[in-house]
Order: structure tokens, then sequence, then C-alpha cells
């Protein structure tokens, strides 16, 4: 039988790095810290609000989404972790991502952050009062960054 998204080794880690670095940053919990790290990581990818993140390449690739990210962008893990980051907004609103993602980078991190993002299939989403932090591990290297919101309303597509 094969393992949930959540069991795998490589994501309980990253799981880790993620609600280390928001409890670093923030001197707050991201979700309550109950239980094993594995435990975490299932609370983490099933939380009600989104969560999302990527890496350090050039061209940053996402690395994870939990289930409401995924559904919210409308793809599976697979497709989700292959995209780089820049494609979940539209290329007019790409600079101002760019200039926000940079000021997270210098502060730290940004707190009611808002923005229009969109999914696999174009359908369009305003995020309210989000959440960017710059993301390392054990060793304080820079490991990327990750994004949180609880409130987005979808955007009517004029068709």
């Amino acid at each position: 039988m094969p393992q949930e998204i959540w069991q795998q080794q490589q994501i309980i880690t990253w799981s880790q790095i993620l609600l280390d670095s928001f409890s670093h940053l923030f001197s707050s919990e991201l979700i309550a810290r109950n239980g094993t790290p594995i435990e975490q990581a299932k609370s983490l990818f099933f939380a009600p609000f989104v969560v999302v993140s990527h890496g350090t390449e050039a061209d940053p690739i996402l690395n994870y989404g939990n289930k409401i990210a995924l559904e919210l962008w409308e793809m599976n893990w697979s497709d989700f972790t292959q995209t780089p980051s820049r494609l979940t907004a539209e290329p007019i609103n790409r600079e101002e991502r760019q200039k926000m993602l940079q000021q997270a980078a210098k502060k730290g991190y940004i707190d009611n952050y808002s923005g229009i993002r969109i999914s696999s299939t174009g359908q369009r989403f305003l995020i309210n009062q989000g959440t960017i932090w710059n993301l390392s591990d054990q060793h304080n290297n820079n490991c990327g960054q990750a994004a949180t919101f609880s409130q987005w309303k979808m955007i009517a597509t004029n068709n």
C-alpha cells in the first residue's frame, strides 16, 4: 500500500523545517505541535488553511503544498511539486509577487499579504492576510520560503 504524502520521510522532515522556521520567526506555532513529527506532518497536511513552499533554485520550484493548497491550485502532488512557484501568479502579477518575496527575504517574513493567484486551470483567486516566511534548517541554512493563508476569494472569469 503506497504511503500518503505526509507519511514520506522527506515530507516529515520538510514539515519540521516549515514548522520550526515559523515558530522561530513568529514566536508562535503554525499548528499545535502535539505528537511525533509524523503526526505533525499529518496535521500540517490536513490543516484547515493553505500552506505552500518553494526551494532555493534560481527559478524556485514548489516543494510542498498541503491538501487545501493542492485543491485550490487544482493539481496533484506530482504536478504541484514540479511547478515553478512564479507560475502560481499570472504574468501581470509576477513582478509584484517577486518584490514581495524579496521583501520577505530581507526581513525574514511578511504578514498581511494580499495578491491574486491562478490555478492550473486558469481559475483566479484573491489571497487576503497571507503570511510569507523564510525557511532555514537546524544549521540555519536557507531552505526557501513558505506561505500560509486562510482567506481567499474566487474571482469570476469573463467568458
